[in-house]
């Protein structure tokens, strides 16, 4: 994403990736770009150490290889470090094998795109009543205005989750993946994490005394090999729907924007209808990356690069670096809403491709082509708010003004 007053990127020997500030401090496309050309698998000193893959092919190699490489140690660096994670073969992200295809192909009943089309349509009617709203201000923040209510209204739709809960869960989950500072500590990310789990505890236990036709209820109420889900496998994979659903896509939609203020070529290519809202959505998606890696840990010794990753090693696959491999994408410091292809690793890759990429698909396509249609110039007027996370990768605060598209006299 664009940033201002960086420096520039030290060698990555230097670098502490755990480190959140460090996201903050260094130009990070400066920065991946010496990974890849100077140690693109690169080990990261610490106790313990680990793994940084910032290649488009290592990344892939790694999510496609269920085999040697294992999820059930965690799939983000702050529980790999830890050495487990709790959710371990209870939520889909963190169990393999037999049990995760059971449980995904149980879920991916609630979400097809057939099974979801009542919800597309949602979530454009939602996106054109908030943007309309906004462009009525001479001044709004888009986040607290706009966004915070887009991803989160059709997760809880999905969930059936109170409509006046909805803010609260939102800033519980922010706090979860992130913070707002540095002066925020990871016991109010815990706490915010137990506060959304002990939630979801209480709905589960009134769907499954009386079911609706929600997600929440189709877990609650579900078998698998005739034996009923475990409280766990309930909650926890409702929270994954909560926890990526909203924050990822959220963080897509604000840094969009961002780019199409700052390039006004190509918000004029968008506007003209020059390309494609599909194409421009896939491009927010990759120059965005909001999830800037996940993780696994080796089950066997692996050969890769050049380097031995041993059996038990924490390995670390930078989608942030990997969307902007040079070998893969042409130009690919440039934002290009008409990029094709454009196979970026957004949702991750394999047997653990993230469950929501169409609803996240569907949220960002929402809200280009309401901007389109709607928006004639986008101002920003102030520097956004940056979040304090070495895991997601976006904004907690952007001042705008969107001037209205002026109304079309009709034509008699």
């Amino acid at each position: 994403m664009p940033v201002t007053a960086r420096a520039a990127a030290p060698e990555p020997a230097s670098l502490d990736l755990t480190d959140p500030q460090t996201f903050l401090d260094v130009d990070q496309r400066a920065m991946w770009r010496r990974f890849r050309t100077e140690s693109p698998v690169h080990r990261h000193p610490g106790t313990p150490g680990f793994w940084v893959l910032s290649r488009y092919e290592d990344a892939v190699a790694v999510y496609r290889d269920n085999k040697r490489f294992t999820s059930e140690k965690g799939t983000v660096l702050t529980t790999l470090l830890q050495g487990e994670d709790s959710a371990a073969g209870k939520m889909l992200a963190v169990t393999d094998g037999a049990r995760h295809r059971e449980i995904r192909n149980l879920m991916l009943k609630s979400f097809s795109p057939r099974v979801l089309a009542p919800v597309v349509e949602g979530v454009h009617r939602h996106t054109r009543e908030l943007l309309g709203a906004a462009v009525a201000r001479d001044r709004i923040d888009y986040v607290t205005d706009v966004v915070d209510h887009i991803p989160m209204h059709t997760m809880g739709d999905l969930l059936d989750i109170p409509a006046a809960d909805r803010p609260q869960l939102v800033e519980w989950n922010t706090r979860t993946l992130s913070r707002h500072s540095g002066e925020e500590s990871e016991f109010e990310s815990l706490m915010a994490r137990n506060e959304i789990l002990l939630y979801l505890s209480q709905l589960a236990a009134e769907r499954r005394a009386r079911p609706g036709d929600d997600v929440l209820s189709t877990l609650a109420t579900a078998t698998v090999g005739g034996e009923p889900l475990s409280d766990d496998e309930i909650i926890l994979n409702s929270y994954s729907l909560i926890l990526g659903g909203d924050e990822s896509t959220r963080m897509s939609i604000i840094g969009g924007l961002i780019a199409l203020a700052e390039n006004p070529e190509q918000w004029r290519r968008l506007k003209s209808g020059e390309v494609t809202s599909d194409a421009a959505t896939e491009e927010i998606l990759r120059w965005t990356t909001p999830a800037m890696h996940f993780g696994r840990r080796a089950l066997v010794d692996v050969e890769l690069g050049g380097r031995t990753i041993r059996a038990g090693d924490v390995v670390t696959l930078w989608n942030a670096s990997a969307n902007f491999d040079e070998d893969v994408f042409t130009d690919p410091d440039t934002f290009d809403v008409g990029r094709s292809p454009n196979k970026h690793v957004v949702f991750g890759h394999g047997p653990h491709f993230c469950l929501g990429a169409f609803l996240g698909r569907v949220h960002v396509n929402a809200m280009v082509e309401a901007l389109s249609a709607m928006v004639a110039d986008i101002t920003l007027l102030g520097p956004p708010r940056r979040l304090y996370s070495n895991f997601i990768n976006g904004y907690s605060g952007l001042p705008v003004a969107l001037r209205a598209e002026p109304a079309r006299q009709e034509v008699r």
